[in-house]
């Protein structure tokens, strides 16, 4: 994998909502959405990196660096052969990464970020609450203690959040997750608009210059 791709991240506290948002922003077309909780949930419990991967979300803890960018690489690189995502056509919407300031450095060779899209919301009980449903809807065995859904609000403040001051403020787009689904949805998209567009008009550009080199 030797592209950077176009990349903005959804980020934010557990239960704030960027799962909810990213599967909306994926049934628009030039939005590929990654939730890497998502590919962490997808593997084989009982393989090697299964059980390692579950040791630490079971308890509310992040998965280490290396094992999370080795999956996650895993994971873009089969939704690319795929044509499951399209680099050159779709912005990459990542749900998860990065989670702390040395994957903030990790990520730099894979991915261009061009924005970061920060979900606020300060109901912390309100979160647990829509995480615990979460948890009986989709069975989701991460989300259904609450001693390990309490840790995990504590990890983001002590070592995920920090991740903020890592990037310019200029790059930083807040959004107020305590607004209805669609409220939210329109505030994302006021940013992510320009950036796509920046995504289109490179891939006219190439285009136009590949017409003219074979005239």
């Amino acid at each position: 994998m030797k592209q950077r791709f176009l990349c903005v991240p959804l980020f934010g506290p557990p239960g704030v909502g960027k799962g909810t948002q990213g599967k909306i922003l994926a049934t628009i077309p030039g939005f590929f959405h990654l939730s890497v909780g998502d590919v962490f949930r997808s593997i084989d419990i009982g393989s090697d990196n299964g059980r390692e991967v579950y040791k630490h979300i079971s308890r509310g803890q992040l998965v280490p660096d290396d094992l999370t960018i080795r999956i996650w690489r895993k994971a873009v690189e089969a939704y690319v052969s795929l044509s499951w995502f399209k680099p050159r056509e779709d912005l990459l919407i990542l749900d998860g990464m990065p989670r702390n300031v040395h994957q903030v450095e990790l990520v730099k060779e894979y991915l261009d970020i061009r924005k970061v899209i920060y979900l606020k919301c300060s109901d912390e009980e309100g979160m647990i609450h829509r995480i615990r449903r979460r948890a009986i809807r989709e069975n989701r065995i991460d989300d259904a203690n609450e001693d390990v859904m309490r840790h995990r609000f504590r990890v983001y403040r002590e070592v995920t959040e920090p991740v903020l001051e890592k990037y310019d403020s200029s790059i930083i787009h807040e959004v107020d997750a305590n607004g209805s689904p669609a409220e939210v949805l329109r505030a994302i998209l006021d940013c992510l608009i320009p950036v796509q567009n920046d995504l289109f008009a490179a891939n006219r550009q190439e285009e136009e210059g590949k017409v003219e080199n074979n005239v």
